[in-house]
């Protein structure tokens, strides 16, 4: 679900433009516990921030 929601927001859609993966990543990390698995949230971050994990829209 995280890595669904964070595709969503970093992708164009017609009615919005797209944000940041960034930008993304700041909406999912104050939610975390709330609407997404902290652990879940936390290992998608370690591997973004830590582990150089690149997300490619195709």
């Amino acid at each position: 679900m995280v890595a669904d929601v964070i595709e969503a927001m970093s992708s164009h859609r017609p009615y919005r433009s797209a944000i940041s993966l960034d930008m993304s990543l700041e909406e999912i990390t104050p939610k975390s516990g709330i609407l997404f698995d902290t652990e879940i949230v936390r290992l998608y971050m370690d591997l973004y921030k830590n582990k150089g994990f690149k997300y490619n829209s195709a």
